[in-house]
C-alpha cells in the first residue's frame, strides 16, 4: 500500500441505507443524513453497506451507488467512508472492492461468506487476501461476526500473519461478545498500529478497557454525542462518570430489546429520532409498527437529554 493511512479511530456509524416507500434506494437522503451525523451528533466516519446497511438485500449495483454518493456528499465532510465489500461470491466481493478503489473510499471492510464457510483461518485469510487484490492501496478491515455469519473463528487466528498476505490490513471490526479473542486481536494489533473497533454498543466499555481504538455501530447514529461523552470520560480517567453512562446506555438497549430491536426496528427509530425518511425495511425484514419505534426514540431522546 503505497499511501499514508488515517488510523481509524473514534466513533463510526454504521449507517442504515435509505429506501423509498416503494423499496428503492433514496439516495437524495444521504447528503442531508451526513450532515445529521457531523452536526447533532459529532460523528464523522461511517461505515457503509453493512448489517445495519442492509448490505446483503442490496444488489452489487446498488451498493455501488449507496458508495458513490456517500463518498461524493462526504468528500470534506466525512473523515473516514468505510465500505463494506463483503459478499457470498468473491467476484462480487472484488468488484465492490474494485469501485471503493475508484469512487475515493477511504478503506473496505470484508465479511466472511456464511453459506459456503470457509472451514479454518488460512481458508478466510485467503478470501480476504484475494478480495484485497482488486483494492490493493486501500486500508482493509476483516469484519467479524459470527452470530451474523455463524462462522465461528477466532478473529485473533484470521489475524495472526495476516500482514504478510495482504500488505493493506489495517484492522478488525468486532461485532462479538469474546473478550478473551477480542483481547488477542488487541495484542496482536498493537505492534502493527492496526485499529480494532468494536462492535457490540451496549457493551463498549468492556471493549475500552481492553484497548479497541473506537467502535463501530448503529446506535452511534442517533447517540453518538452521548458515546462520545462516554470516549472522553474514559479517556480522561473518569471511570466513574463513564460506568454511569454505559449502565444509562445499557438501560435504553435493554428497554429496546424487551420491545423487540432488530434493524427494521432500528431503522424506523433513526427516522423517529432523526426526523430523516429512513424508509422500510427490505423484505425479509418487515415494517415495525410506529408506536414501538416511537416508544424507543422516546428513550433515547430521554437518554441523549440526561433524564
Amino acid at each position: 500500500m503505497s499511501r499514508s493511512v488515517k488510523k481509524l479511530t473514534g466513533l463510526v456509524a454504521a449507517t442504515f441505507t435509505p429506501l423509498t416507500a416503494e423499496g428503492e434506494i433514496n439516495l437524495s437522503v444521504i447528503g442531508p443524513y451526513i450532515d445529521y451525523l457531523i452536526e447533532k451528533q459529532n460523528v464523522k466516519s461511517v461505515f457503509i453497506n453493512g448489517t445495519t446497511g442492509e448490505g446483503f438485500s442490496l444488489t452489487v449495483d446498488e451498493r455501488k451507488q449507496l458508495a458513490a454518493a456517500w463518498c461524493q456528499h462526504g468528500k470534506a465532510k466525512l473523515e473516514q467512508v468505510i465500505v463494506h465489500v463483503g459478499c457470498m461470491s468473491i467476484k462480487d466481493s472484488q468488484e465492490l472492492a474494485r469501485h471503493a478503489a475508484s469512487i475515493g473510499a477511504d478503506g473496505i471492510a470484508v465479511i466472511s461468506p456464511s453459506y459456503f464457510k470457509p472451514i479454518n483461518a488460512d481458508a478466510l485469510r485467503l478470501y480476504l487476501k484475494e478480495v484485497s487484490t482488486y483494492a490493493p492501496d486501500l486500508p482493509m478491515y476483516y469484519y467479524h461476526i459470527p452470530g451474523m455469519t455463524g462462522v465461528a473463528l477466532d478473529a485473533a487466528d484470521v489475524l495472526n500473519g495476516i500482514e504478510r498476505m495482504i500488505p493493506s490490513f489495517q484492522g478488525v471490526k468486532y461485532t462479538g461478545t469474546d473478550l478473551r479473542d477480542l483481547g488477542q486481536c488487541v495484542c496482536y494489533s498493537q505492534s502493527h498500529n492496526w485499529s480494532v473497533m468494536f462492535g457490540i454498543d451496549e457493551q463498549l466499555l468492556g471493549a475500552l478497557v481492553l484497548g479497541v481504538h473506537g467502535a463501530v455501530g448503529s446506535t452511534y447514529n442517533y447517540l453518538g454525542c452521548r458515546v462520545n461523552q462516554m470516549l472522553a470520560a474514559f479517556d480522561n480517567g473518569n471511570h466513574m462518570q463513564t460506568r454511569a453512562l454505559q449502565f444509562e446506555f445499557m438501560e435504553v438497549i435493554t428497554f429496546a430489546k424487551n420491545l423487540g430491536f432488530d434493524v427494521s426496528v432500528n431503522k424506523q427509530v433513526m427516522s423517529e429520532v432523526s426526523g430523516l425518511a429512513m424508509g422500510p425495511p427490505r423484505l425479509p425484514l418487515l415494517q415495525c409498527p410506529v408506536s414501538k419505534a416511537q416508544a424507543i426514540a422516546q428513550k433515547i431522546k430521554d437518554f441523549s437529554q440526561g433524564h
